[in-house]
């Protein structure tokens, strides 16, 4: 028995932040019904890549990803009759998790205050970008807007050129764990008290713990952060050197004089190393493009892995920069095991990113694949909501599950 059985949850969400978040829980023994519309299908079921590299809504490998261990229905909520499949559902649930726009939920007759009048001990979960109040509470935005306005896009990049920006929504992947985190000290709440909760994330605020320095720089002396690319004020060398090979990295970085004397000792004691420019931290910083310069040449002639290796026993911290080949074949997360092999209906054999922590005495297993849109409609209005085979084919027949 894992740690949330017995716990049921209707997902309502979509795209990235709260399928990911829902997704935690069902890792960890939570039934989770995730529910989509074919009328409006989730984006990331329209997003690349897909199996077979043509757009299909049930081979796209980020829905996959975002939505194993899960139950799939279809509802179209804007149906007249969809809003009573849909407070059945939340009855049955102990959680209800919605990633809409503020005041979607409420156009349908769901919200929190719609929903507690039935249900008063519901944990009710909302997440968007700004939050549920608020003069943009109502802006429609992905992550990848909100990296802008996070301020992590101005942080990002050079200082002699324009905002770079980090890979894809970097902000969907703050929220996540603060969202289970907040969900399960909720149920522990109501586990003491019988009351629900309506927790309100506001990805835009989680987002914000992330560059606290930034923040404090600024309202304690008025200073502003720059771009400064990989390296760090505190830190020399700190950046990514060529390694051999094609398009191959290492970052290493050097943050006292102790790991400095180690790298200079893994290098070999080159001659330039005792040079009078770098024999400080403040000297190596206000030569750091020739210190640079000189590390690279010594780096070129490596391989990346083996030279990780050589640093880290020396106690200086270093990493390959990997590809994404790189991590599928680490030894590390092959040891853990971190993918875990499913069997897809319509991908077929496909590989899911496992749990990021383990229980000791209820580890997370992966057992589902995510589902087909609609895959287990039937199952689940019959099954867990005890609708009649006949209550539902006859709403089937009138759209109420598209």
């Amino acid at each position: 028995m894992k740690v949330l059985s017995g716990i049921k949850v209707a997902d309502f969400t979509w795209v990235g932040v709260g399928p990911w978040t829902a997704r935690h829980l069902a890792h960890h023994g939570a039934t989770v019904v995730h529910v989509e519309t074919s009328r409006a299908p989730d984006v990331l079921r329209l997003t690349p890549p897909f199996k077979g590299g043509r757009t299909d809504v049930n081979k796209a490998a980020y829905h996959a990803l975002y939505n194993s261990n899960k139950y799939g229905i279809t509802l179209n909520l804007n149906h007249p009759k969809a809003r009573e499949v849909a407070l059945r559902l939340i009855k049955w649930a102990d959680i209800v998790f919605e990633s809409f726009t503020p005041g979607t939920m409420k156009r349908w007759g769901l919200s929190y205050e719609d929903v507690k009048e039935i249900k008063p001990d519901i944990i009710y979960f909302s997440t968007c970008q700004m939050g549920q109040t608020g003069p943009r509470a109502k802006h429609p935005a992905f992550g990848t807007q909100l990296v802008s306005y996070a301020g992590f896009t101005y942080l990002t990049g050079w200082p002699d050129r324009g905002p770079t920006g980090p890979y894809g929504p970097y902000t969907d992947t703050l929220a996540p764990p603060l969202g289970a985190t907040l969900v399960v000290a909720a149920l522990m709440y109501r586990n003491k008290t019988g009351r629900g909760v309506h927790i309100d994330l506001s990805q835009f605020e989680n987002a914000l713990q992330f560059i606290g320095p930034v923040l404090m720089s600024y309202i304690l002396n008025g200073e502003i952060y720059e771009r400064v690319g990989n390296r760090d004020p505190q830190a020399c060398p700190h950046g990514a050197f060529r390694c051999r090979g094609d398009d191959r990295w290492i970052f290493i970085e050097v943050w006292n004089d102790d790991e400095w004397k180690a790298l200079v000792r893994v290098m070999g004691e080159p001659e330039w190393a005792s040079d009078e420019r770098f024999k400080t931290f403040r000297g190596r910083k206000e030569n750091e493009d020739e210190l640079e310069r000189l590390i690279e040449a010594w780096t070129i002639t490596k391989d990346a892995y083996e030279l990780m290796d050589m640093l880290q026993k020396e106690g200086v911290p270093a990493g390959v920069v990997q590809k994404g080949e790189d991590l599928y074949r680490d030894p590390y997360l092959k040891s853990l095991p971190y993918y875990w092999e499913l069997e897809h209906p319509e991908i077929g054999k496909h590989h899911y990113e496992g749990p990021p922590f383990k229980l000791s005495k209820t580890p997370a297993k992966l057992e589902m694949p995510a589902p087909t849109l609609g895959q287990h409609t039937e199952f689940v209005v019959t099954r867990f909501l005890g609708y009649s085979d006949e209550e539902f084919v006859e709403m089937l027949q009138e759209g109420v599950f598209e």
